[in-house]
């Protein structure tokens, strides 16, 4: 007699299932124990004491466009209770809402120093940031001997400056950095901005950038206090001029200059700039993310993969076995699940969510996974990195 075709194939489907929901839950294992720990929230500013001196320091804010979220964000700047001399340079880059005048508006007697200045037209090879960057810090002049970095979008508590130059000083670091709090006020901001935190976490586990020596290099473009020295000896702002990804190639052009580097999550240093909708949260996540992977087809289509094994295929064997009766199928996806939705707990602990809401991390990875796609596409068509009506 001719065997049962239909079974023998079933089963191979379930073994083949079976040895992929295997792997991820292996991959997973891996992740959750071997990878720097990313998942994480304990990484805060090292303990740090008042220096004996306070070293005079320059805020540098570069806005294009920003009319929306200064009147938030650069009254905390100027308002810091910063013990010895700062000043804010805001360069405005050639804003088309009246950025400057209302960032000359927002002075108060009282604050610390304002400048506000345009920069010379962009030249090629530059981005706009990191043009308005360089101007700021050479407005910024030789006497300070640290420069915060800091995006028009993002507000200080009252020592953040003073606690980021408390902490360099003490731990004896070229570049302290911390990655803002965003905003999840929305339903799309709370599905996809702690997923966005973690998955830079992931990317760049904290405690690997943090260690001397190591590859591993990352900032937060939000918030970078760098020394200049440092950033003198990296090759200045234009060492990285070209970079999309600005922060992580000033993290590691500080880094392979021999300077040490720190990363870790803010306690007084907020986003305010408002993503309400899926379409912008899209476009914050897809004008870099081709970058990210170098403009490489071979990445683009090892991250695809790497997602879906990851995300895409714990939740698929876990229904999957259960309908077909298969349970350790189910086991391994139910298995691999659980774990990623215990290193997701800690992250929406410190953005306030619940954790039941870690359940739905899979479905925003897909997301994460399209708008990779998309940017990739985005890149293929000429308009990719788009940012303010500018295209790099």
């Amino acid at each position: 007699m001719a065997p049962d075709g239909p079974p023998v194939r079933q089963t191979a489907r379930v073994t083949v299932l079976l040895w992929i929901a295997a792997l991820s839950l292996l991959v997973w294992l891996w992740l959750a124990g071997c990878h720097g720990l990313f998942w994480r929230t304990d990484v805060r500013l090292p303990p740090h004491r008042p220096p004996a001196r306070w070293p005079q320091v320059a805020v540098v804010v570069p806005a294009r466009d920003e009319a929306e979220v200064l009147p938030v964000s650069l009254p905390s700047l100027l308002a810091q209770k910063y013990p010895g001399r700062a000043r804010v340079v805001l360069v405005d880059d050639h804003s088309s809402d009246g950025t400057g005048a209302l960032a000359r508006s927002l002075a108060a007697p009282g604050g610390l120093e304002l400048t506000v200045a345009t920069p010379p037209p962009l030249p090629p090879g530059w981005t706009g940031k990191l043009w308005a960057v360089r101007h700021g810090v050479e407005l910024a002049g030789p006497d300070a001997e640290y420069l915060l970095l800091t995006d028009a979008d993002i507000a200080h508590g009252p020592d953040s400056l003073a606690d980021l130059v408390a902490a360099a000083e003490g731990g004896r670091l070229d570049l302290v950095s911390q990655m803002a709090r965003l905003r999840v006020e929305t339903g799309w901001e709370r599905l996809i901005v702690p997923a966005f935190v973690y998955f830079f976490a992931q990317l760049y586990p904290f405690r690997w950038s943090n260690r001397p020596g190591a590859r591993t290099a990352a900032a937060a473009g939000g918030c970078s206090l760098v020394r200049r020295e440092a950033l003198e000896r990296a090759g200045g702002v234009a060492a990285i001029r070209g970079a999309v990804i600005d922060d992580v190639s000033l993290a590691r052009a500080v880094k392979a200059a021999g300077g040490r580097t720190w990363l870790g999550l803010a306690e007084q240093v907020d986003s305010v700039r408002p993503y309400p909708r899926l379409a912008q949260l899209w476009r914050m996540v897809s004008r870099s993310a081709y970058a990210q992977l170098r403009h490489s087809p071979v990445l683009l289509l090892g991250t695809v993969l790497g997602l879906a094994l990851v995300y895409l295929v714990p939740p698929v064997a876990t229904v999957a076995g259960l309908v077909a009766g298969a349970r350790p199928v189910a086991a391994a996806g139910a298995a691999a699940w659980a774990l990623m939705a215990g290193t997701f707990v800690p992250m929406l602990r410190y953005y306030g969510r619940p954790p039941a809401a870690a359940l739905l991390l899979p479905f925003t990875a897909s997301l994460y996974l399209l708008m990779t796609v998309d940017s990739a596409v985005q890149h293929w068509r000429g308009r990719g990195a788009a940012w303010k009506g500018r295209t790099y």
